[in-house]
């Protein structure tokens, strides 16, 4: 019999759902580290990506619990959906927030913000181009999105890869070389890129 730890996550899913609060701390350990660098990559403020992380878990635990959890799909790919959905009504929100009247304010054209910064379009192409990668990674083998996000996410050397994964750096590295072949290869069938 497999070990909690062990268990794929839809399983772990149903096992919360049953009331076991360890599987969900498997969860979240599985998944809190590439969630919140997606969260903080799209908002670029670890305090406003803290909160979204949180509002996440909360959420993904509310549905849980009240057995409305869909089972199509990646749990992955749904927590990254719920993440998404949640930044989207942060910039939704602090877009209203910032609306002031311009009725009495001259307006120096030339000297805007939006000039200066990116505009509302830059941030929901970041965020769909993220949810590509992101895509992408999810279709590559186990051992491959392990080195991506342990890499790309969690900032480590190869070095540190081979030493968690218990290979030696020259396996590790081929594992990023496959997962990056695969990757392109991918994007390139779904035509976000040229092949």
């Amino acid at each position: 019999m497999q070990t909690t730890d062990r268990l794929p996550d839809d399983r772990l899913v149903a096992a919360y759902a049953a009331g076991d609060n360890r599987a969900f701390d498997i969860l979240l350990s599985r998944h809190q580290q590439r969630i919140f660098a997606y969260i903080l990559s799209v908002v670029r403020n670890r305090d406003v990506a803290n909160d979204i992380f949180q509002d996440t878990f909360v959420k993904a635990i509310t549905t849980i619990s009240q057995g409305r959890y869909n089972e199509t799909g990646k749990f992955s790919a749904w927590l990254t959906r719920i993440a998404h959905n949640l930044i989207i009504d942060y910039f939704r929100f602090n877009k209203s927030e910032n609306t002031v009247s311009i009725d009495d304010v001259e307006i120096d054209w030339l000297n805007r913000r939006e000039l200066a910064e990116g505009t509302a379009e830059d941030v929901m192409l970041a965020v769909q181009t993220t949810d590509e990668i992101l895509s992408l990674i999810n279709d590559l083998p186990e051992n491959q999105q392990d080195v991506i996000n342990k890499r790309f996410y969690g900032d480590m050397s190869f070095k540190e890869i081979a030493a968690s994964t218990n290979v030696s750096i020259n396996t590790a590295l081929g594992r990023m070389r496959y997962a990056l072949i695969n990757m392109r290869r991918k994007a390139a069938e779904r035509e976000l890129m040229p092949a």
